[in-house]
């Protein structure tokens, strides 16, 4: 139940605490997660093969959160020269599987049982940000966040707010 996830989460961030991390900001210090599963989930954000062709980037990962960012071009946009609402929901998605994957256990991953996208207004601009949270962590599932904002001119506009829960898939044993 519940008080289970709870129990689960406080031990996953005891070991985190205790254990030799540091932040996922590149180059700063702090108490996040080490080098190594930050390079495994930097390489993990780009092995979809979707992702890479939309050209969506990791701009940065920690604890239950992920930010990723995409130089909008042509391609991404509809008839009407706005950016196509399934951009700004992969984007939301793939960004929020990426946050809730850093609070699963070593070998497991999360997938997507649920997404919900309100489109907020039109985006129009030459880049769009993505930041995902993680809302309610769990074993079994987690409950993210994901904000879409849309840059023009240098001014940062929300333009999409996604839910999704994800399901947490333990890791094959051989």
């Amino acid at each position: 139940g519940i008080e289970d996830e709870d129990d689960w989460l406080e031990k996953r961030l005891l070991n985190i605490e205790q254990s030799d991390h540091h932040s996922v900001a590149p180059g700063e210090k702090g108490s996040l997660m080490n080098e190594t599963e930050l390079a495994v989930l930097r390489e993990q954000f780009q092995l979809a093969p979707f992702i890479a062709a939309l050209g969506i980037e990791l701009d940065s990962i920690g604890l239950g959160e992920c930010v990723a960012a995409l130089e909008l071009q042509p391609r991404h946009l509809q008839q009407n020269g706005v950016v196509h609402a399934g951009v700004q929901a992969t984007m939301a998605d793939h960004t929020a599987g990426a946050a809730a994957s850093t609070l699963v256990d070593d070998g497991s991953h999360v997938m997507t049982a649920e997404f919900k996208i309100s489109l907020l207004r039109a985006a129009r601009g030459e880049r769009l940000i993505c930041r995902s949270k993680v809302l309610k962590p769990g074993n079994r599932l987690s409950f993210v966040e994901s904000e879409v904002f849309c840059v023009s001119a240098g001014v940062e506009v929300l333009v999409a707010k996604a839910s999704a829960t994800m399901v947490v898939l333990a890791a094959r044993r051989e």
